[in-house]
């Protein structure tokens, strides 16, 4: 079995503990405004690639000793890794049955129950949660968040270390009225889950000229620090555990 891939990152540090390859699968059922990877929407583009699942294996297997030295592993992500469920069962059963540790960064737009043998699987995952606001998400993404909210509490059930990643946005979501209905959601809907904002930034707009389309506009700005840690301790107020893996 094969799929559509980006690339295979070696020696990452921010997606998971220690040392871990990132397998940046295409496809993705979401248009954000701000996407930093424009050429993961799509399976087919002149920034992907088809592989084989046995060529990533291998190649994961010659990575072996940074893993086990390090504490890391594998990090599923995207694009959306979900949007090949099938290509992303294959090599997350496989590479489970030897021994690797895996990771999975999703936004939560996917079927539960086809995806719940794979995400049974991780040793962390990491999903999106953009804002509550159903309108909004849908402008700004192009989809309703009804199935991420509900993806989100039944994940958390799972009894899988989760940590929900908010992109943190100035014109989007980057606000306390946004931030504290986030949290109030997290509390009650998702117990145990940690929390990361992940601030906004730009370093994937030259992609867009590659690819020949339009770059998020300035409408798109970056808290600051001080905006950051009012937010977090929020989080805190509620009993929700904050994280950082940057």
């Amino acid at each position: 079995m094969g799929g559509y891939i980006m690339q295979l990152q070696d020696f990452s540090v921010n997606d998971g503990e220690g040392i871990r390859t990132i397998i940046f699968m295409a496809g993705c059922p979401l248009r954000c405004a701000w996407c930093s990877n424009p050429e993961g929407q799509t399976l087919r583009n002149p920034m992907t690639r088809w592989a084989e699942a046995g060529e990533i294996i291998e190649h994961i297997r010659h990575q072996a000793i940074f893993y086990r030295s390090s504490g890391g592993g594998v990090t599923f992500s995207g694009g959306e890794a979900t949007a090949q469920p099938d290509f992303l069962a294959e090599l997350a059963g496989e590479l489970y049955d030897e021994g690797f540790d895996l990771a999975i960064e999703t936004c939560g737009f996917f079927s539960f129950d086809r995806l719940r043998p794979t995400l049974l699987k991780m040793g962390r995952i990491f999903m999106d949660l953009k804002c509550l606001d159903s309108a909004k998400h849908r402008a700004f993404t192009g989809v309703d968040n009804g199935l991420i909210l509900k993806n989100l509490s039944k994940t958390a059930a799972l009894g899988v270390p989760m940590t929900i990643r908010i992109p943190t946005i100035l014109g989007v979501n980057a606000t306390d009225e946004d931030m504290a209905a986030a949290f109030d959601f997290i509390a009650g809907s998702c117990r145990g889950a940690s929390l990361e904002l992940l601030p906004y930034h730009r370093y994937g707009e030259a992609k867009y000229a590659q690819l020949g389309l339009r770059a998020p506009g300035s409408e798109f700005g970056t808290p600051s620090p001080e905006q950051l840690e009012r937010w977090l301790g929020m989080a805190r107020e509620r009993g929700i555990e904050t994280v950082s893996f940057k």
